[in-house]
């Protein structure tokens, strides 16, 4: 059985930070910039700061949300560049997912010092400059990876663990989560490999999950990938290779529509999940909470839990899984 969800507030609920009352006067110009572009999370989190800037325009409230980030999540430097760019034009706040916990501490904290707050979403920064951090418990769905795929191995056998890249902090702390659970509760369960990085691509993971298997493929009981487009590449790989379908137990971390396909398949046993949609949302709500001067959580859990074929389908997991794109994004 998958474990029980770790609760996911709708994504219509507002916080109490987030209240407000609304004058005529309230206009602001809020910069979203994610990690990447191109990958279904990304367009979750943009499909929620639309959400907030819709309704606040509905309240009579002159929200205009910019998005702009890189095309790939291992570009630091046009992350950087567009920061620095966002802080010249006078934007009035920056909600940010950043690719690097230590590389965008600087030019926030150069934009907190000019008078532009900034808001972090999905993956942490090295820094106190931030009026909030908006984002999964990143760690304990690395612990929820571990126990479901020690338990779908009954606690024996060989696995695999495929990270992300240096430096990013939201893999790096699931990571972290999987490998305490592994140690300490499947003392039978062997580590095969744990310092493979998949790149920021599909296609970059394909190929360093391609070598994995090329080197562990007779061995190897189960995989824990940290990302969606980590995921899809093993996913790739193991079909390739004759190994879908249960034969290698794969737990992916994030949902999309290649993971979904592949969960109902049968080659996916399991995705840990987040809301990124509710990511944006808050982004923007906590963002113009603090344009108001109002007090807003230091930290704010969007929520973690464990989908599989058996649950894909049911309501609370419906935004998750699904997200209501084309509503929001035109």
């Amino acid at each position: 059985m998958p474990l029980p969800m770790k609760k996911f507030l709708p994504i219509f609920a507002l916080t109490a930070t987030a209240v407000s009352f609304v004058t005529a006067a309230e206009s602001y110009k809020i910069a979203v910039i994610p990690k990447g572009t191109t990958h279904e999370f990304w367009k979750s989190i943009h499909a929620g700061a639309k959400k907030a800037e819709m309704e606040f325009k509905a309240q009579g409230v002159n929200v205009q949300i910019i998005w702009k980030g890189p095309l790939k999540e291992d570009d630091r430097e046009q992350q950087i560049q567009v920061v620095e760019n966002f802080v010249g034009q006078r934007v009035s706040g920056i909600v940010l997912a950043p690719l690097d916990k230590r590389g965008l501490v600087a030019p926030v904290e150069s934009a907190v010092r000019g008078k532009i707050p900034v808001v972090v979403i999905d993956s942490g920064l090295e820094s106190k400059a931030p009026a909030s951090y908006i984002a999964t418990d990143n760690r304990e769905g690395g612990r929820i990876a571990g126990r479901e795929l020690g338990k779908l191995l009954g606690g024996k056998g060989n696995v695999i663990m495929l990270r992300l890249q240096v430096g990013s902090a939201s893999t790096e702390a699931r990571e972290e989560g999987f490998l305490e659970v592994m140690k300490k509760d499947f003392p039978n369960i062997k580590l095969l490999s744990t310092d493979q990085h998949a790149g920021a691509t599909r296609d970059t993971a394909k190929s360093v999950s391609e070598n994995l298997l090329n080197r562990f493929g007779k061995q190897v009981n189960g995989i824990f990938t940290c990302n969606e487009s980590g995921s899809a590449g093993m996913l790739l790989a193991l079909r390739d290779a004759g190994l879908a379908g249960g034969k290698v137990k794969l737990v992916a971390f994030d949902s999309g529509e290649t993971l979904n396909a592949g969960l109902m398949a049968g080659d996916i046993q399991g995705m840990v999940v987040q809301n990124p949609m509710r990511m944006g949302y808050l982004g923007v709500k906590t963002m113009v909470a603090v344009l108001r001067g109002e007090k807003v959580a230091p930290v704010m859990d969007t929520g973690v839990g464990f989908v599989t074929k058996a649950n894909f389908n049911s309501p609370e997991m419906a935004e998750i899984v699904k997200p209501p794109l084309d509503k929001y994004l035109k």
